[in-house]
């Protein structure tokens, strides 16, 4: 009996290798070679459709066949964690993070800023509460788990013309995304100071908007401090979208 499971357990696991790259790997030999044909091509354009969906300014930036052969290549070198459709989008960005060479120095950033319309989207997560008016100044805040900074080297927010194979511009673009009461998700640049100042208030929240300010004074070194009044306004106008609250 052990001898049966171990050699059908080296049976799947050739079959699943050949499906993954038919190219190099060597197909089990008792099955028939048309029918591990259509498996495997079954198996790329489902993985090709799915991940192609989620991911067409990516498609567009590199043209089909370098993109054919980007997924080929995501099914030989990547293991997926979750047995989940719905989860395979943000699979296949933190493999591109990962990857030490890709087609386009920018796709890595191009599919994380696609999925975030993806994530955002299906986020089981409830919007902030409204609230009487308030200052945000002297009050513990929170940051809306529908609104999401970013930060980007390249503008993946504009047309992929603008994307072109060269070292990345700097400082690193600034972005919110956030989801609002009808489920859609938009994206709008920021500051730098704005910027920053929301990723500290998602990190730590519970804290006053001056000491947020005091904060965002300290770890700003090469740039004049924001002011009170500017900052003030700031997080009025997120109080009033909805993309902080009190605490």
């Amino acid at each position: 009996m052990p001898e049966h499971r171990d050699s059908f357990h080296a049976s799947q696991s050739a079959f699943t290798a050949w499906l993954r790259d038919p190219d190099h790997a060597t197909a089990p030999a008792h099955l028939d070679d048309a029918r591990l044909r259509l498996f495997e091509r079954m198996v790329f354009n489902d993985i090709h459709a799915l991940v192609g969906d989620c991911f067409p300014r990516c498609v567009a930036l590199l043209g089909l066949h370098r993109w054919q052969r980007l997924v080929r290549r995501y099914l030989v070198e990547h293991r997926c964690t979750t047995p989940l459709f719905t989860e395979l989008a943000g699979e296949f960005v933190r493999w591109l993070r990962a990857c030490p060479a890709l087609p386009h120095p920018a796709l890595a950033e191009l599919a994380h800023f696609e999925w975030v319309e993806v994530a955002l989207h299906q986020l089981d997560a409830a919007a902030l509460p409204g609230t009487a008016p308030f200052d945000p100044l002297h009050t513990p805040l929170r940051r809306s788990p529908l609104a999401w900074p970013l930060f980007y080297r390249w503008p993946v927010h504009l047309h992929a013309a603008r994307l072109e194979a060269r070292p990345a511009p700097a400082p690193p673009h600034a972005l919110l995304a956030r989801r609002d009461a009808h489920g859609h998700v938009h994206f709008m640049s920021l500051g730098s100071q704005a910027a920053h100042l929301l990723v500290d208030i998602g990190q730590h929240p519970g804290l006053r908007g001056s000491q947020y300010l005091q904060r965002l004074s300290a770890g700003m070194a090469d740039d004049p401090p924001p002011s009170p009044e500017d900052v003030g306004t700031l997080l009025r106008q997120a109080v009033h979208e909805r993309i902080i609250g009190r605490c």
